[in-house]
Parts: C-alpha cells; sequence; structure tokens
C-alpha cells in the first residue's frame, strides 16, 4: 500500500486529507480544506493562500483517485460540488463516492450541510432536486450510544465524577432530541447516476479485488454527547499491511476507541490531536489529560511504527508542550509520532509562523510571492 498525505493543518490550512493506492484500486480521503482561524499567527493573505493551495494539492489527487471517502460534512472534510477553489468533477465524476449516513447520528448543523451536498450532487450529476428524491424514514429507533462505550461509562473521574454525569444526562437529552429530528424528517437517499454513485458507508465492509475497505458505525466527533457530532472512522487492508484513518476523535478523547485501535494494530496510524488551541473554552484539562493518555496507551499496546498525528493539534503554537507525554512515551518505545510536515521533510507552519513574526523581511519576501501565486490562480480561474 502507498500513502500519500495530501494536506493537513501543519501544512498550513485546515484538512486531515490522504490519498491510499493499491494495485487494486485509489482512494482519496475527505476531500476538503478551511481557513485557519482568527488567532492562528499567520496575515491573512497567507491563510488565504494555503488555504487555495490545500485545495489545489486536494484536486490534483482526486484526478488520480477512483474512490472518494468523506468521513462527516464539516468543510475541511469536504468540498461542495459548486466550489470555486477547485473543479470539483475531480473529486466525484466517474467515482464511487463512500459518505457518512447523512440522516442519523449527525448533528443539525451538518445535516443541513449534508442536504446542501446531495442537493448539489443531484442538480450536478443528475439534473435533478433533492427535495423530490427525499424518502419517508419508516419506523426507526436509536439505542443510547453510552452501550457501545463500556470503557468510558466505567472511568472513574474522582473529584469530576459528578459533574461527568451532569454533562452525560445533558448529552442524553440532546440525543432524543436529535433522534425526534431524524425520524420526523425525510431521508436523503444514496445516488446511483451514470456519472456518479454516493453510498452511505456507516459499519459497511467494501471489497475491491484483495483491498478490504472497513468502516466503523459512527464514533463521536470527541468526547461523549459531542455537540459537533459523529464521524465513521475506516481501516484498508491489502497484501497484510493495515492503515486506519481515524478521521476526527480529537485524541482519541474515548477510551473505548483507543482500545478499538489497538485491537486494529495498524501498520500506519493517521490520528487527529485534541484541539488545544481550544484549551480552557471547549476542552478542559480533564478531557486533555484522556486524549494523552489514550495515544499513550496506544503506542504502547500497538505494533505501529508511525503516528501521523496532526489536524486540530496543529492550530496551537503550544501543541508539543500540551502533549509532552505522547512525545515522551513514542521515545521510550521507538515509534516515530510526526505531524504531516514533519513526514513531509518540513517544519510545521505553526512553527514558522512565530519565526516569521521575529523576521518582517522573510515574510514580506513570502507574502509577495503568496499574491503573485493567488493572482496566476484567478486569471487562470477567469479564462475557464
Amino acid at each position: 500500500m502507498k500513502v500519500e498525505l495530501i494536506w493537513f493543518d501543519s501544512m498550513g490550512a485546515k484538512s486531515s486529507c490522504i490519498f491510499i493506492e493499491t494495485p487494486d484500486v485509489r482512494i482519496l480521503v475527505d476531500p476538503g480544506a478551511s481557513g485557519m482561524q482568527p488567532s492562528y499567527p499567520l496575515p491573512d493573505l497567507l491563510k488565504r493562500y494555503y488555504n487555495l493551495k490545500a485545495h489545489k494539492e486536494i484536486e490534483k489527487a482526486g484526478r488520480k483517485a477512483d474512490i472518494t471517502i468523506i468521513t462527516h460534512y464539516h468543510y475541511d472534510h469536504h468540498t461542495l460540488p459548486s466550489s470555486r477553489m477547485l473543479d470539483a468533477d475531480a473529486l466525484y465524476r466517474k467515482k464511487k463516492i463512500l459518505v457518512k449516513n447523512p440522516n442519523m447520528y449527525i448533528n443539525s448543523s451538518q445535516w443541513e450541510r449534508a442536504r446542501f451536498f446531495f442537493n448539489e450532487m443531484l442538480e450536478k450529476y443528475g439534473k435533478k432536486e433533492l427535495d423530490k428524491s427525499l424518502a419517508d424514514p419508516g419506523n426507526m429507533s436509536f439505542p443510547d450510544p453510552m452501550e457501545e462505550l463500556p470503557l468510558a461509562s466505567k472511568k472513574d473521574y474522582g473529584d469530576y465524577n459528578a459533574r461527568k454525569k451532569e454533562l452525560i444526562e445533558k448529552g442524553r437529552k440532546w440525543f432524543r432530541k436529535l433522534c425526534d429530528m431524524w425520524i420526523s424528517n425525510p431521508w436523503v437517499p444514496e445516488i446511483k447516476l451514470q456519472d456518479v454513485e454516493v453510498e452511505f458507508a456507516d459499519g459497511k465492509t467494501f471489497k475491491f479485488n484483495d483491498t478490504i475497505v472497513r468502516f466503523t458505525n459512527p464514533l463521536f466527533h470527541g468526547v461523549e454527547f459531542d455537540r459537533v457530532g459523529w464521524v465513521i472512522a475506516f481501516t484498508v487492508e491489502y497484501g497484510g499491511e493495515k492503515v486506519l484513518f481515524s478521521s476526527d476523535l480529537q485524541g482519541p478523547e474515548i477510551e473505548d476507541y483507543a482500545a478499538w485501535i489497538i485491537d486494529e494494530n495498524p501498520d500506519f496510524l493517521i490520528l487527529d490531536g485534541p484541539p488545544t488551541y481550544l484549551f480552557g473554552y471547549m476542552l478542559n484539562r480533564i478531557n486533555l489529560n484522556r486524549a494523552v493518555e489514550n495515544l499513550c496507551w496506544i503506542i504502547s499496546e500497538t505494533k505501529t511504527p508511525t503516528i501521523i498525528y496532526d489536524h486540530h493539534l496543529l492550530r496551537d503554537a503550544k501543541y508539543r508542550e500540551r502533549v509532552s507525554k505522547v512525545y515522551d512515551v513514542a521515545k521510550r518505545e521507538d515509534k516515530y509520532v510526526l505531524t504531516a510536515a514533519e513526514f513531509l521533510g518540513e517544519e510545521p507552519m505553526i512553527i514558522k509562523a512565530i519565526k516569521w513574526k521575529e523576521n518582517e523581511e522573510e515574510l514580506e519576501e513570502y507574502i509577495k510571492m503568496a499574491q503573485k501565486e493567488m493572482e496566476s490562480f484567478i486569471r487562470k480561474t477567469k479564462q475557464k
């Protein structure tokens, strides 16, 4: 198997896009990118530049792919067919597209975004309107997600136990409201057209000759009942090798997800880190410690020699300091925990950005270069 790291946060734009190739199939994963947050220490022009550059690299990879995978409907993980940042045909036309089910285990924001996506797919490739394709969900019931998390359910938080119990109960109420939304609204169908095929991947296994792609059921995007929603993760197996793409588990923060990764025991692991740039706001010390301890557990208990540790984590200049134990354990176990940029032989952009703040002349030169490239892209786009 060959794995290419197409774009990640450590390269200057929010993304975790990869390309996997076996002799049987070529797979593009999570083809989306977004500009960095206002607090990220780069000038706005460079944020736009790296966002544009990410999209162009994703487009280039898409042209080689047979399969496109979308693990959830955040815009740093998928691109709408109407996008002006790239030629969406490179991602979707003549492809089999495996996506997270847009009808259940999805929050209200991604519910709407998924419908934008499917509506544009139908309009562009089928000349149809989504409203005319929606279906009745029928009778459905959804079990308590905590039943699937025995390790997290039994975890002792000490003085935090009462607060954790309160948060879980609030999460259950939120979940039940979402269940009402899922069963009281029409559902988006899978799509099979001449130029595009979209299939829901949750919990399914796909076989492409000797290559097996196995998806999880929906997993929380972060902690239990995280309001950000759910994602699907997957493994690809070929020739006795296994690659695991965790999507946005944020650490993982949940112990049962760490246990799943350990059980899979991949040869190569792509894992997003906790969003430490939100520490003290949307990430507390308890859950940061969980994410760190869970990755240390994974490092110690798997054969995995290399872990790509990127995405949310690389939006914070203090990322290494905040998860320092991870790097200590990796060193002890003789494992590599690397950002995508480091894996590619580059310095993470967050580190470059801080250095540029201290060297205005070098920063100005880089801004001029970026501006020229962006102007060239705009001219070519207008010509098209």
